[in-house]
This record gives structure tokens, C-alpha cells and sequence, in this order.
């Protein structure tokens, strides 16, 4: 105990301190004996939890029914004196009333892995839930999901029909224009070729019944959005196909079931094998086998026609590097009368089939994967003057806003977006990955871009270079490679001739490792690394 004296200050609650009244006559209160405070025998309770609950909701009130925990114990202490229990009393109600006013919540000592999993995971759903979709609604508004599908297969087998009779049965294309079509294809003595008119527009593919160039339509589901690419079929047309193929996400392979067609295209240098093969190296991840002409009097929906076609095409299909269990379906149809292409093919016409139509498989496999935070990647496909200088191409990464600066590679020209188009040449004030656009520009002229040209962001963009290493896999090659080897390399929308520099491995058949040797050649059936560098040497880094 302190040896001060305890009695020569008077302390009442509300008062300042005062001197005691030296007298000890019987009035005078006498001073208050010295609190004994017991030993501390366990530990302090730990200080209260606070729960922050952001952006969620209230927390469930509690039951009337529900009683509070009791209190703890509070420890045993002597009754103080007159003047301590006024302390006491005065400042009971004090404490009472911030008790009631904030409850602290009962804490819980114990944290453990599996409740922080727990926690984090809650708010991790909670922010990807609500913020995600919010941002993304305020961005860009209420959009669909939108694909991208390429027709693809051999000449004749029905692509551009099949292209013009969808745009017809969504709406695309109207009744009074379709009738005008069929009116002129008559006149012309092409009669049954008035569907594959909505795509093939130039008077060429109107009088030979053959698509040159990439035709682009537009088409509107309930579910999605879709922009359609009518690939040539002729081997003529190929790098046409290939610029068409660079910007699908999923392609349409056409395939004709009538007796001869099939096999004529199907054949070593028929289009439908080589167009497999060239959907699978631009980056195409999901094919859809149409079976198409059906209705042929050579097949009449035959079953065993149908599965025919579907076992001779699966083998080569899996050999060019797709799964059909997964990435391949395959849709029996007939273009030329819509059957199975909106709604189900009637039991009375093919009483076998009970899959979907093929707008309902395209409405409901599986959305691609979409880059929306990446840098922003638009591959420029077409160039042209209308106002000042439009390209057009696919977003493959990222976004665009309408006033961004913008840089166009590989020439390095800083340019501004003045306005964006969409497939039906209204303006919109963005554009997000996926969407194929027009973009006006403002700081370039149309002779300075090429097709091939990379419209990239300022901060991230992309490299070009002059030379570079690549994998190759040799399909079909009639002589031997080597280095000195000059061909024409098509990456995304871009064909530019480049030249084998050298040979630096080949990979094992049976194990699939790389040869610490480089190989003097490479022949058919091989699978090797190479280092290539362009044949421009006035353009340095000219491939991007």
C-alpha cells in the first residue's frame, strides 16, 4: 500500500478536489479504507470484434424469443465506502447506457485455414456477383453474346444457300428483297441460286455460282448475336479463305451428301480436308458438321448416308488436332428448303433424328473464351476512303471507346478513334473483344495501311520483328524442305513471304521431344522448329 496519506484530499464525484475539514468533530466523515484489489488468476478478456459487413446486406435480426448471453462473472469485490458507492452509482448508469446503445459482439479466439477459405471466397463471389456485372453493364449496356462463324467446305456444297436461307429465317433479310432475288436468278437462268444471293453480291459470283471474296452478313437470335463469313470453296480462292477463317470463332463445315459430292470433295486435294486443316492453324476451336443437301432424291434423309459421311470424316477430323467428342457436331440439314435449320426436322420427313436444329445448337454450346481486360488487338483486315480512312477487322482483345489514341502497328502511327461502326453500320460508342467493327481514323491516310495492320493500345503494344522461330507440321509437301526454302506465311490477315533461314529441331514421332541435332531437311509427315525472317529487308519488323 502507498504511504501517502489517504484522508488528506476529499474526492465527491462532480466536485474538484478538496482539502478535508480538519476538526474530527463527530460530523466528519471518516476517510474510506483502501480498496484490496484480489490477485489476478486468469487472463484479460479479449478486446471486442469488429465486423464490417460492406456492400451486403443487413445481418438477420435476432429472435424476440431469443435471450442474450448472460453476463460474465463480474470478480468479487469488498463493499466500498459511502463515497465509492456514490462514485459507483453516479457512474453505473453511465456504463449501462453505452452497453445498451452497442452490444460488443461475442468474439471468437479461434481462426483457423478452412473458415479464412470460407471468408475470402464469400467475398470473392460477393465483388464478382454484383461489381463485375455492374461495371460491365454500365459499360457496355445490355449486349448478347456474340459469335463469329466462318462457312466452310467444297465448291457446290451449298455455303452461300445455307448463308442467305439463315439470314432469311431470322429476319435478316426480307421477304420483299428475297422475292427480288429469286426474280432476278430466274431471269438469269440460275433459278435455284437466288438464297446464295443475300452473300454473293458481285456480278462475278452471280453469273458463276462461285464466291471470290469473304462475304459478311449480320443475324439476330433470341440468345446471341452472330456475324456470318461466306468463305470461298474454289482452291483458287484459298488466302481468301484463310482471312475469312482468321476471324471466326466457330466454323460451319459445310458438307454435301448427294452421291459423288462427297467423295469428290472429301479426296486427297478435295477442299474439304485442306479447309479442316487451315480452320484448325488460324485458331478455330469448335467446328459444326452441317450434312447438308439431305433432301437429294440420291439420299432421301438416309441414316446410313448420314453415317457414312460422319465415319469417314471423324478420323481425319481428329488427326487435324480437334476432339469429337467435345469440339465437333455434327447436324444433318437441307439449306435449299430451311429444314433443321430453325425448327427440328419434322418426324415425318426424318423419323432418325431427334438432336437440335442448327440454330439451337449454335444458340447453346459453349460461349469462346473473350480477353476483355486484355491489351486491346485488332488485326486489320480491310481498308478503304469513305470520310476519311476506315478499317475493318475482329477485335481479338480487349476494347475500344470512341475518342481513344490509339497505335497502328507495325509503323508505329499514333492514331485516334473518330467513330466505330457494327455490322449494321450504326454508330456505337464502343466496341468490346469479339465484335467485328468498322473504325474511322483520324491521323493516317488509307495508303499507309495494309491489310495485315495491328490497331494496338498505346501502353501495351504489340512487337513486330523480322525474324522469328515457329513450329511446323508438314501435311502435305510433294519434295523434301530445307534451309533457303521460300513460301507464304498466313498469320491472322496478314500474307507476307518469308524464307527458311535454317532447321534447329524435329520432334520424336514416339516420344515427342525435340533433337538436340538440327536436321539437314524435312519431308512430309514431320514436325520441326525452323526460324524464318521476312524477305523484305526495306521493312524491318514488318510481321506482327
Amino acid at each position: 500500500m502507498s504511504k501517502l496519506n489517504a484522508g488528506a484530499f476529499e474526492f465527491v464525484p462532480g466536485r474538484p478536489f478538496s482539502l478535508t475539514r480538519q476538526g474530527g468533530g463527530q460530523d466528519s466523515p471518516q476517510p474510506p479504507a483502501p480498496i484490496e484489489r484480489p490477485p489476478q488468476t486468469e487472463a484479460p478478456a479479449p478486446p471486442p470484434t469488429i465486423t464490417l459487413n460492406i456492400g451486403a446486406s443487413k445481418p438477420p435480426a435476432a429472435p424476440a424469443g431469443a435471450s442474450a448471453p448472460p453476463p460474465a462473472p463480474a470478480p468479487s469485490v469488498p463493499a466500498p465506502s459511502s463515497a465509492a458507492a456514490a462514485a459507483g452509482a453516479v457512474s453505473a448508469p453511465s456504463v449501462s447506457a453505452s452497453g445498451n446503445s452497442s452490444p460488443a459482439p461475442p468474439s471468437n479466439k479461434v481462426f483457423t485455414t478452412a473458415k479464412s477459405k470460407t471468408d475470402t471466397s464469400a467475398i470473392a463471389r460477393e465483388v464478382q456477383a454484383v461489381a463485375d456485372q455492374e461495371v460491365l453493364k454500365d459499360l457496355y449496356g445490355e449486349i448478347k453474346e456474340h459469335l463469329n462463324i466462318v462457312f466452310v467446305g467444297h465448291v457446290d456444297a451449298g455455303k452461300s444457300t445455307l448463308g442467305g436461307n439463315l439470314l432469311y429465317i431470322t429476319g435478316a433479310v426480307d421477304k420483299r428483297t428475297m422475292e427480288k432475288y429469286e426474280r432476278e436468278a430466274k431471269e438469269a437462268g440460275r433459278e435455284t441460286w437466288y438464297l446464295s444471293w443475300a452473300l454473293d453480291s458481285t456480278p462475278q459470283e452471280r453469273s458463276k455460282g462461285k464466291t471470290v471474296e469473304v462475304g459478311r452478313a449480320y443475324f439476330e437470335t433470341t440468345n446471341r448475336r452472330y456475324t456470318v463469313l461466306d468463305a470461298p470453296g474454289h482452291k483458287t480462292y484459298v488466302p481468301s479463305m484463310i482471312s475469312g477463317a482468321a476471324q471466326a470463332d466457330v466454323a460451319l463445315l459445310v458438307i454435301s451428301a448427294r452421291k459423288g459430292e462427297f467423295e469428290t470433295g472429301f479426296e486427297k486435294g478435295g477442299q474439304t480436308r485442306e479447309h479442316i486443316m487451315l480452320v484448325k492453324t488460324v485458331g478455330v476451336s469448335k467446328i459444326v458438321a452441317v450434312i447438308n443437301k439431305m433432301d437429294d432424291p440420291t439420299v432421301g434423309w438416309d441414316q446410313a448416308r448420314f453415317n457414312e459421311i460422319k465415319e469417314k470424316i471423324t478420323p481425319f477430323i481428329r488427326a487435324a488436332g480437334f476432339n469429337p467428342k467435345t469440339d465437333v457436331t455434327f447436324i444433318p440439314v437441307s439449306a435449299f428448303t430451311g429444314l433443321n435449320l430453325k425448327d427440328r426436322v419434322p418426324k415425318s420427313t426424318c423419323s432418325w433424328w431427334s438432336g437440335p436444329s442448327l440454330l439451337e445448337q449454335l444458340d447453346h454450346m459453349p460461349m469462346v473464351d473473350r480477353q476483355l481486360n486484355g491489351p486491346l488487338m485488332m488485326p486489320v483486315s480491310e481498308k478503304y476512303k469513305d470520310m476519311g480512312t476506315i478499317v475493318v477487322g475482329k477485335i481479338e482483345s480487349g476494347h475500344m471507346r470512341k475518342g481513344d489514341s490509339l497505335l497502328l502497328m507495325p509503323n508505329r502511327d499514333v492514331v485516334e478513334v473518330s467513330a466505330i461502326y457494327n455490322e449494321l453500320e450504326a454508330e456505337i460508342p464502343s466496341a468490346i473483344c469479339g465484335d467485328n467493327v468498322r473504325v474511322r481514323l483520324r491521323g493516317v491516310e488509307d495508303e499507309d495501311i495494309s491489310p495485315g495492320f495491328v490497331l494496338t493500345s498505346l501502353k501495351n503494344p504489340v512487337h513486330a520483328v523480322r525474324q522469328f522461330e515457329a513450329q511446323l507440321a508438314i501435311l502435305e509437301h510433294k519434295s523434301i524442305i530445307c534451309a533457303g526454302y521460300s513460301a507464304v506465311m498466313h498469320v491472322h490477315t496478314l500474307a507476307e513471304e518469308v524464307t527458311l533461314s535454317a532447321l534447329l529441331h524435329y520432334f520424336d514421332k514416339a516420344t515427342g521431344r525435340k533433337s538436340r541435332k538440327a536436321p539437314q531437311f524435312a519431308k512430309r509427315g514431320q514436325k520441326i522448329v525452323r526460324a524464318y525472317r521476312n524477305c523484305a529487308p526495306c521493312m524491318p519488323g514488318k510481321i506482327c
